[in-house]
């Protein structure tokens, strides 16, 4: 399965729509970052985002998301009932498929130290990523809010970020970026709109007042609605799960002669914390989760196999995915397999020495072999563009000139796109002759078998740019991309012997 990790950054504004659909625009624009939610609270002046993507896309969507954030909200005129910080104030990272927690909490470093020395926003690491027990606790993180933290920087020592100025950005604030279990963000409302009530019932369930462990509540006046509500985090919903909180609210509230109105999910919210819901309130009898139709197609489809592999899909008789596929496929595999060396080498006593280099080396890698993977397709699609190409009218002079007009851009695209294969994987070669000869010597033969299978990657993306060159009338353009083909071929073999070597000598 392809390695998965979901972002769920909080951003302080709820009543304006264009400036949040500026901001998922800015995140989506970083290509293969899907936008799973978006939701909107006027009265918190609050909007919560999804995303999910490959890791090695995380941190450049996350921080355009950032960056957006800081140019279009002011902090200083900010007002809302949710706490809050910062522009984007929270950015939490949660490992969904194929990826441990050290994963994500090497994303939050990375796009801690960014958003710091980019935008000079200070950083705080929460959670499974904090850097001290005393910051894991996003409340306490965030004590004193925007206005007391912009005193707090600067003079308290204990204030002092992890990443950024030791000084409050007064226009975007400060923000905690960390790595947590998925949470429910979850609202219930009650038929008053008196908050004292609403206090004394959060009071009951959060754990700081002695409540459920697992839970994160206040209670807010909700004066478009004329109602309070309380507002929770549970961030550990098989442990402590929504019926349970509910059930309590209600006892809680029923204490002042108030009934529970309504509740809500904020966002997205995890399969089996409904069904557990559903479980409870049911009274079903030996029920589980396979017995839920969508959960069993997904278990079906999974074991069966039903959609084809890639490499099924090279094997048929249709001519895409081809050559070019293959060759980008490999270049990926290539940085993946530094990337591998590089976290078997960072963290090692004998090799703090080079524990920098090949903590750069591992992030460069991983944004490689992801813009690879993506080559994979781009390619097929070039190729689908030049048949597409051929099948146009040429009925008349002028569709006859249309056609060829379209045949010939379809193959310069089509030759362009290997070649950025090529360009990708000669980055990805040079790092595995670095992870060759600094990196961890029991993985030397991974460094080897990177090296190769980048060198492949370019052999292959070439023959691909010059049988597309053969179609390509432009003379120009022909002789421009030979050179560029000679001159990184030849670049790539004096790497790769240089790997050879390296390896041949540590057998």
């Amino acid at each position: 399965m392809a390695k998965l990790v979901e972002c769920v950054p909080n951003f302080s504004e709820g009543r304006r729509p264009e400036v949040i659909d500026a901001i998922c625009n800015a995140i989506t624009s970083i290509e293969g970052v899907a936008l799973l939610d978006k939701e909107m609270d006027y009265d918190h002046n609050r909007a919560v985002v999804t995303f999910v993507c490959h890791p090695s896309l995380a941190v450049d969507a996350a921080f355009e998301g950032y960056k957006k954030a800081a140019e279009l909200i002011d902090m200083t005129t900010h007002s809302g009932e949710h706490p809050r910080m910062g522009a984007c104030d929270v950015c939490p990272f949660i490992p969904i498929q194929d990826m441990e927690i050290d994963d994500a909490i090497e994303l939050a470093n990375q796009l801690g130290k960014r958003v710091g020395d980019e935008l000079q926003i200070p950083v705080y690491l929460y959670e499974d990523a904090a850097s001290t027990p005393k910051r894991r606790n996003l409340a306490k993180v965030r004590t004193g809010e925007y206005e007391g933290m912009s005193k707090a920087i600067g003079t308290d020592p204990s204030r002092k970020p992890d990443y950024g100025p030791n000084k409050m950005n007064l226009k975007a604030g400060a923000t905690a970026i960390g790595v947590r279990f998925p949470l429910v963000a979850y609202n219930v409302y009650l038929g008053t709109n008196n908050k004292d009530i609403a206090d004394k019932v959060a009071d009951a369930i959060r754990s700081l007042k002695g409540g459920y462990r697992y839970v994160k509540a206040l209670g807010f006046e909700i004066k478009e609605r004329n109602q309070v509500q309380i507002s929770m985090n549970l961030v550990n919903y098989p442990r402590t799960p929504i019926f349970r909180v509910f059930e309590t609210i209600k006892s809680e509230a029923a204490r002042y002669g108030v009934a529970v109105t309504s509740s809500e999910i904020i966002g997205l919210v995890p399969n089996d914390a409904m069904l557990a819901v559903s479980d409870f309130y049911l009274r079903l009898e030996n029920f589980t989760k396979a017995q839920v139709l969508e959960e069993k197609l997904t278990s079906v489809s999974s074991s069966a196999k039903v959609t084809e592999t890639f490499y099924d899909e090279v094997a048929s008789s249709s001519p895409a995915p081809g050559g070019g596929s293959v060759a980008a496929s490999a270049g990926a595999l290539a940085g993946a397999l530094s990337a591998m060396v590089a976290r078997l080498t960072v963290g090692k006593k004998q090799y703090k020495d080079v524990k920098e280099e090949l903590s750069d080396v591992r992030d460069k890698a991983d944004v490689l072999r992801g813009e690879l993977e993506t080559l994979i397709t781009t390619d097929m699609e070039a190729f689908n563009k030049v048949m597409e190409s051929f099948k146009l009218p040429k009925g008349t002079d002028e569709q006859i000139t249309a056609r060829d007009k379209a045949i010939e851009e379809a193959n310069k695209e089509a030759a362009l796109v290997p070649l950025t294969v090529m360009k990708k994987s000669l980055e990805v070669v040079a790092l595995a002759r670095t992870v060759a000869q600094k990196g961890n010597e029991n993985s030397i033969t991974d460094a080897g078998v990177a090296g190769l299978m980048g060198m492949a990657a370019i052999e292959g993306a070439g023959y691909n740019v010059r049988i597309n060159l053969t179609s390509v009338n432009d003379k120009e353009f022909v002789a421009k991309l030979k050179t560029e083909v000679e001159t990184i071929t030849k670049e790539a073999r004096l790497t790769d012997k240089a790997i050879r070597e390296m390896v041949e000598s540590k057998l």
